[in-house]
């Protein structure tokens, strides 16, 4: 898979896309942590996502925790945390027939601000087909996720 460029700017932007890799940007006006506590709140997610209905986790918020994902549009999902490296980085996987998908979120810090980077990417057989059929509806929100998780980061009282 190619690797996602960078963009800039505040308003976010894209990396390099393609049907099976696709990432979004944003920077955010407040440090790591601020932003790694609404990632642990799984079941708040939808507060600052506008495309999940809802999403839980089995357990704590550590690699190889399981739970489920049901988006707005389309039917639910199992993820498992497959990474998680406190207040730098997460990694959920999602297995479907012959594809993988894995949703990576990363959090680089920068002097008084944060460069937040979710990326999406297919593996598999079906990843072409998977690619195209969830992965543009991803597409299309993360945008409006990345808006809501700036916004709620930057205004929320902790």
């Amino acid at each position: 898979c190619p690797s996602a460029s960078r963009a800039e700017g505040q308003q976010g932007g894209k990396g390099r896309e393609t049907v099976s890799q696709f990432s979004e940007e944003i920077t955010v006006n407040t440090d790591p942590e601020r932003i790694f506590v609404l990632y642990e709140d799984v079941a708040n997610w939808k507060q600052w996502d506008p495309d999940i209905a809802s999403s839980s986790i089995s357990g704590p918020f550590t690699s190889g925790t399981t739970g489920k994902l049901k988006p707005t549009k389309g039917p639910e999902a199992r993820i498992k945390i497959v990474s998680m490296e406190k207040n730098k980085s997460f990694t959920t996987q999602s297995n479907f027939p012959l594809c993988t998908m894995i949703f990576e979120h990363n959090l680089l810090p920068a002097k008084g601000s944060t460069h937040v980077i979710h990326r999406v990417s297919f593996d598999g057989p079906l990843s072409f087909f998977f690619g195209w059929v969830i992965g543009n509806q991803i597409r299309k929100g993360l945008p409006g996720a990345l808006r809501g998780l700036k916004q709620t980061a930057e205004t929320r009282t902790v």
